[in-house]
């Protein structure tokens, strides 16, 4: 009777042991796949927001176009640009919905003669620093003073609230994708203080809401930058600072060092101004992030593990950490957040 048993036992053994082996296998293989997957999860993501098939400086590709095209000249824009309708205006531009052979574009048009200048470095920066953190350019005509460029229906990041409490756009509603925008953001401060023609500083971020009104909200939940017209270039090594306008700068969210100096006895006169550099954007960084989390579940937890970069781009300006060690820390705690909040669930599955 043992020797029966121990047979049927024997049996029942041999039949179960391949399917559990062959489970047990998928599954390890699985936990590989996801810890390598989000281990490296930033990588990736950098690697998605290039653009394929890119063109060429000075040429464009739009909607359903295979090649790449020049800038569009003055002729052409006059010739085969439509305005539609009125969809932005600030200080120096007139922003119109517009359309070039059926696609939709963007038209800006100089609001002030008095302001020529600003409208002409804005340009001149439009075409020197495009890449995949600046607004695509599709033309421009100086003498008229008109630039042609990607037209992003969302708007500027003021919208972003407005945008994700959409019905349409609730799943993307998460603490990720919004993380994903910060990281979008610090990689834009982080390219123009490192860019091919020096190091630029975003000048029009008195306010939370001027900041914002520079970038744009792609319909791929990208952000790009798109208002270049206060640009100043730092050169440290030639001595040469800037300073963001003639007016006295005001308020908790400019950088300390932006503020006058000399208390009320004393006022205000931009010669007197001291100069500063690039890392009044780091100062910012904080609070621009703190918009883009928002108020989602685990919004919170993301802020807690920023805390220490954060507290960082507070402190005096030789001690903020550069937009180059911000954008590390950013990704590696992406990385890990999204490590964390996976792996349990993969365990759950042995």
């Amino acid at each position: 009777m043992k020797k029966k048993s121990y047979d049927i036992k024997s049996g029942i053994m041999q039949k179960l042991t391949p399917p559990v082996l062959f489970l047990l296998l998928v599954v390890l293989l699985v936990n590989l796949v996801l810890y390598q997957f989000f281990s490296n999860v930033y990588f990736s993501y950098d690697q998605a927001n290039i653009e394929p098939n890119s063109c060429s400086h000075g040429y464009f590709r739009l909607g359903i176009l295979k090649n790449c095209l020049p800038w569009l000249s003055c002729e052409a824009m006059k010739r085969e640009v439509r305005k539609l309708k009125l969809v932005g205006e600030g200080a120096v531009k007139r922003v119109f919905l517009s359309e070039w052979k059926e696609n939709k574009v963007a038209l800006s048009q100089l609001t002030k003669p008095q302001l020529e200048e600003d409208f002409i470095h804005g340009l001149q920066m439009l075409k020197s620093l495009q890449s995949k953190y600046v607004v695509k350019l599709f033309g421009y005509c100086e003498e008229e003073f008109m630039v042609l460029t990607e037209y992003h229906p969302f708007g500027s990041l003021n919208n972003l609230n407005d945008i994700l409490n959409l019905p349409k756009y609730k799943n993307s509603n998460t603490w990720y994708n919004r993380f994903l925008l910060a990281i979008d953001y610090v990689s834009i401060i982080h390219y123009l203080h490192n860019s091919p023609l020096g190091t630029f500083v975003m000048c029009d971020s008195s306010d939370l809401d001027k900041v914002l009104s520079q970038y744009l909200l792609t319909s791929s939940f990208h952000v790009v930058v798109n208002d270049l017209d206060a640009l100043p270039l730092v050169n440290k090594s030639a001595g040469q600072l800037i300073k963001c306008g003639h007016q006295e700068l005001q308020g908790n969210f400019v950088a300390p060092e932006q503020l006058w100096p000399y208390g009320k006895t004393t006022p205000f006169a931009d010669s007197l101004m001291p100069p500063y550099d690039e890392m009044t954007d780091i100062w910012k960084i904080p609070d621009v992030s703190n918009f883009l989390l928002g108020e989602v579940d685990g919004s919170d937890l993301v802020r807690f593990h920023l805390f220490d970069i954060h507290v960082a781009c507070k402190k005096s300006p030789a001690e903020r950490p550069s937009a180059q060690m911000v954008l590390d820390t950013y990704r590696k705690i992406l990385a890990s957040l999204v490590r964390e909040s996976v792996m349990p669930r993969t365990k759950d599955m042995l």
